[in-house]
């Protein structure tokens, strides 16, 4: 077979043949398929998309593109249970979630990726923390899993690594948006990472890569289709991002909110605990360790509440070579950013809304994130402190404030992060973040 061909099939409609397929995902493991043919290939399923047939053909070749796990030589106690977000600008949940999981009977692999385009990634937030190993081997992983109950690490060479190659090229092609690139992405990785059930939050709004509802259904129904269809029992949730979730924007800032977070210090953002506690519930009862949703949601109130969550959480730092009083003083241990200052508002008036895209891009203009594959992120950089929609504010009242490794960085931030926050009135009636639940039409009802 010819890449070339393959890649031009796509591009023009054509279904593929397993056999083809295969094809591409040994050439995107073995490197006999160029960055370009890679890329081309990315960008012709971003615009002709694949068939359910394409889909799980894609799906399960990145999953057996090199070693799947399995769990049960180890006898755990409870059931491997995980979660994954399609991601949005803000999104910690999985620092927080993990080990309320852990703390709650469940073992939590949980493999996470960088950040894409606009959005920030787990992997990044963890690897601000001093010593934290993201990529540790096999038998690490999975020793801390079984002594701790939960681990987040980034892809292994050996798992799934024709999706860590095509991950990648999706973060600086302007292919991450596609629905069966998302999917096969996911769940290659999920079902490597040898699950017994899955919980997805699906995000819609101007932070998410689903700017509209209607894709984010479509995504749900789709993750959970070819998910349950490969034998992994899943569930989606689809949840708000057209604001960013919590107050922090930004690696290490993020990870502090975390932290806080866990030790229940200061007052918790409402929608990002909602968030929190809802797949909290989710997974509990989709393990059985819960008869129910509702059932699921108190538990992991209570682990949250005497402090299991956050032991966890420290346990899990410091198995995977952090430092082992971070969860005392995690400022020692993250990056502080030189220069901080206030963005403030040019306008008195309500918050009325957000462009949560543009403020994650502000965050990457920092030195946040990446515009290319390789390039390097400043830990330190972000905004803390960002203001909700329906805050009153007057001129000079701060928007949130900024953490950037030079003035000049600072002040372009602050005026994209001003452009990107919309003041008037009158503030508007506040929707749910929890929009919606998505399960396998048999379940339903």
């Amino acid at each position: 077979m010819l890449p070339q061909e393959i890649i031009r099939k796509k591009r023009d409609g054509q279904e593929l043949t397993e056999e083809a397929i295969a094809f591409v995902v040994r050439g995107i493991t073995d490197g006999s398929l160029s960055e370009s043919q890679v890329a081309a290939f990315a960008m012709a399923v971003f615009f002709r998309n694949m068939t359910p047939r394409e889909l799980t053909a894609m799906t399960l070749g990145l999953a057996r593109s090199g070693r799947t796990l399995d769990w049960d030589d180890l006898d755990l106690p409870g059931p491997v249970i995980d979660k994954h977000s399609t991601g949005g600008v803000g999104d910690k949940v999985s620092l927080m979630l993990a080990p309320i999981v852990a703390a709650c009977g469940g073992f939590v692999p949980m493999i996470s990726g960088r950040g894409l385009g606009h959005t920030g990634g787990t992997l990044d937030k963890l690897a601000s923390i001093s010593g934290y190993d993201v990529r540790p081997d096999i038998a690490t992983f999975r020793r801390v899993v079984r002594e701790v109950g939960c681990a987040v690490i980034g892809q292994t060479d050996d798992l799934a690594p024709a999706d860590r190659r095509l991950y990648g090229v999706r973060d600086v092609t302007g292919t991450v948006e596609s629905i069966p690139l998302i999917v096969s992405s996911i769940l290659s990785k999920k079902i490597a990472a040898g699950l017994d059930g899955l919980v997805m939050d699906v995000k819609c709004g101007s932070g998410a890569f689903c700017d509209s509802e209607a894709m984010a259904r479509e995504l749900a129904h789709t993750l959970v289709s070819v998910a349950n269809d490969a034998g992994l029992s899943t569930t989606a949730l689809i949840t708000d991002m057209d604001r960013v979730l919590g107050r922090e924007v930004g690696n290490a800032l993020e990870v502090m909110e975390a932290v806080a977070y866990l030790k229940g210090e200061g007052a918790r953002d409402p929608r990002l605990h909602e968030v929190v506690m809802a797949l909290a519930g989710e997974m509990l009862a989709l393990g059985d360790l819960a008869p129910s949703v509702a059932a699921g949601r108190a538990r992991a109130e209570a682990a949250l509440k005497d402090g299991r969550a956050a032991e966890k959480f420290a346990r899990m730092v410091s198995a995977l070579g952090g430092p082992d009083d971070f969860l005392e003083r995690p400022k020692r241990y993250l990056e502080q950013a030189r220069i901080v200052r206030p963005c403030t508002a040019g306008r008195p008036g309500l918050v009325i809304g957000m462009n949560a895209r543009e403020v994650g891009l502000a965050v990457v203009a920092l030195g946040g994130g990446r515009t290319h594959a390789d390039d390097a992120i400043d830990p330190s950089v972000g905004l803390s402190g960002m203001i909700d929609i329906g805050a009153e504010v007057q001129i000079g009242s701060p928007l949130c404030l900024v953490h950037a490794a030079s003035e000049a960085a600072a002040e372009t931030a602050a005026d994209q992060v001003r452009r990107a926050i919309r003041i008037g009135g009158p503030a508007p009636r506040p929707g749910p973040v929890v929009i919606d639940r998505i399960v396998v039409e048999e379940r339903a009802g």
